[in-house]
């Protein structure tokens, strides 16, 4: 090559490379790559690992983890509350170690979340064929492992020759960069190649800003959306995700309070208003509130921004039942905004709601209309603070009012991390969001073992903060091992383990479509071969204490809310384990107020098939399609 070069291996060059990328937004920059996490084996370890020795933690800081699965969460969490602005790299070596990464990325992929993953791939030379952890494909000789991680990722490259590296580097981070077309983004490195010197030019290594890009609205989609929205009687707003990775929090708010119309919120969405700002009525759709889902069923126009509509969201299309129903979709992604039979109005959900705002100067919906939200906003409370309130300290609490008595100790700071089980539909209806970036609720993938890793990306962009992982016995068994990472960075993360000895989400599912809760509950065996016996023994909270966490044990509700005050003020990793009510014996939160399509078995001899047969049946003639 001409110019000046640098000899450096493959492995050396890439690292050196992401540490001189940044992103700008605002006119603020921010490293892009701010850490790797990395798992070593013969696939990365001479290669990558040898790289970030080299390289020293000023250049490039180093996670160890523990899963290479939690890793990708790790670095999702990191991502999420950067606002997508800054992120990880995750290493692995070939094998399983590169499979594991699979569930990470889908999860990172689905909910539009970036993160780099450079998984270890075999022999590009082939010296010997096969290597250890080799998968033999006979129809395809360059296929390895890692081709498993193609579908899941927005760019997916294999770099067989170093200077390959030239162009995939860039491409790898403008998909990272874009905020219509992030997600996971995949370069599988054959461990030969990492090791390959190569005489890279000076210009490969420069300081590169990606200008994270904030599109504006067609103006005549946004003058039509503006028509719709005033000539409508019962307006709606649907806050999803990408009002949030917009940080278009204050906009919206500032957009509601001018026009008086109501702001529902998917789970991604939830907090891009806080709980008490007057035009906020709650999540929305099955797991939602019934203040936001009556509000729904009679709207005439609803701007969903930054919504993937998914089944959810829409309650399976049998929320939104007005006949003459309109939808506006302000998205930054052309697939997203075309859906529900929506007119697109294709653009950043900032810009699109200032300039939203701009053209409705004057407007405000009928005060008739403004008033019956506001009843049943405060109806909807009451039913809250009910769930919350326990009828005495000296009892066993259930999962609702664990939640009651986490709410009457944090402050906007606190930040609440789940994914799975029932919980995600408890905080959908009754969390009192107050802060734009408290509740931290993945549901676009909802992955069991999320949310202990995650609470370590987030404690990691946001120090000094207050972090909970909110899980339940079984996700905490599905993926507790980033404790001991937790416990080695001395992150004060606070885990709040919730007991119910199985599936309760599942269960409670199960029990409706006519399952019976069959093998959901962590039980032995009883005489008739089901699982019906005593609970297991096992005993997380002895786990949690065994992987180095300070752990605090609950019997009753006042005992559990000094745990939960002692855990906010720890300074170190600390549990507090739970041991929940059931809602079999006390009353529960708000049941769903709204549906869910999850089919029945159409012929079945047991009774409790049959009739959830015939309940599924009543609810799918309440469905439409919004073409």
């Amino acid at each position: 090559m001409t110019g000046t070069t640098r000899r450096l291996t493959t492995a050396q060059a890439l690292i050196a490379f992401l540490a001189r990328q940044h992103t700008a937004c605002d006119g603020v920059n921010h490293r892009l790559i701010a850490a790797t996490w990395g798992i070593f084996g013969h696939g990365n370890v001479a290669g990558i690992g040898q790289a970030l020795l080299e390289a020293g933690p000023d250049a490039m800081p180093f996670h160890q983890g523990r899963n290479e699965q939690a890793m990708v969460h790790a670095a999702v969490g990191y991502a999420r509350q950067t606002s997508r602005l800054s992120t990880h790299a995750v290493t692995t070596s070939i094998g399983p170690g590169a499979t594991n990464l699979v569930t990470g990325a889908a999860l990172a992929t689905v909910n539009h979340l970036p993160v780099l993953l450079l998984p270890g791939d075999t022999f590009a030379t082939r010296p010997a064929d096969p290597v250890l952890q080799q998968l033999e494909v006979p129809y395809a000789g360059d296929v390895s492992v890692n081709d498993c991680l193609r579908p899941v990722s927005r760019y997916f490259d294999r770099i067989s020759r170093p200077e390959a590296l030239l162009t995939a580097a860039p491409n790898a981070m403008s998909v990272l960069t874009d905020p219509a077309n992030t997600g996971a983004v995949t370069l599988a490195l054959p461990q030969d190649v990492q090791a390959e010197a190569y005489d890279w030019p000076e210009e490969f290594f420069r300081e590169r800003v990606w200008r994270v890009r904030a599109p504006a609205v067609d103006p005549e989609e946004l003058a039509f959306a503006a028509r719709e929205l005033r000539s409508a009687r019962r307006p709606l707003i649907v806050a999803g995700g990408g009002v949030r990775h917009a940080r278009a929090q204050d906009v919206l708010g500032a957009l509601a309070e001018d026009t008086g119309i109501p702001v529902a919120s998917t789970q991604a969405g939830k907090g891009a208003l806080p709980h008490d700002h007057p035009q906020d009525v709650g999540g929305i759709g099955h797991t939602g509130t019934a203040t936001a889902d009556e509000l729904a069923g009679t709207a005439d126009v609803v701007l969903g921004v930054g919504t993937r509509w998914t089944d959810f969201t829409t309650a399976s299309s049998t929320l939104f039942q007005n006949p003459d129903v309109r939808f506006l979709n302000l998205n930054v992604r052309p697939a997203d905004a075309h859906k529900v039979g929506g007119r697109q109005l294709v653009g950043d959900a900032r810009t699109g709601l200032a300039a939203l705002r701009d053209a409705l100067k004057g407007h405000r919906v009928a005060a008739d209309y403004e008033a019956g939200c506001a009843r049943l906003k405060a109806a909807w409370e009451v039913r809250v603070s009910a769930a919350y309130a326990p009828g005495s300290d000296d009892v066993r609490p259930t999962q609702a009012q664990v939640l009651g008595v986490l709410d009457t100790l944090v402050t906007g700071d606190d930040i609440l991390i789940n994914a799975a089980g029932s919980l995600p539909g408890d905080l959908h209806k009754l969390w009192r969001t107050r802060s734009r970036d408290q509740y931290h609720v993945e549901y676009g993938y909802s992955c069991m073992g999320y949310e202990i890793p995650a609470a370590i990306g987030v404690a990691l962009a946001a120090p000094g903060r207050p972090v909970w992982a909110l899980v339940g016995d079984g996700t905490y068994l599905m993926n507790p091992t980033e404790i001991v990472t937790a416990v080695q960075e001395n992150l004060p993360i606070k885990v709040v383990i919730l007991q119910n000895h199985g599936y309760a989400s599942i269960g409670g599912l199960s029990d409706a479509v006519g399952g019976e809760r069959f093998g959901t509950a962590y039980r032995f065996r009883a005489p008739d071969g089901s699982f019906g016996g005593a609970p297991l023994p096992v005993d997380l909270a002895a786990n949690a204490a065994s992987l180095g966490m300070r752990v605090l044990r609950a019997e009753t509700v006042r005992d559990l809310r000094e745990a939960l005050g002692q855990a906010r003020r720890s300074d170190v990793p600390t549990c507090v384990y739970v041991e929940t009510e059931t809602p079999d014996t006390v009353s529960g939160p708000p049941p769903a107020q709204a549906w869910w399509d999850v089919p029945v078995a159409e012929t079945a001899t047991r009774t409790s098939a049959v009739t959830a047969r015939e309940e599924y049946e009543r609810h799918v003639t309440a469905r439409r399609r919004h073409l």
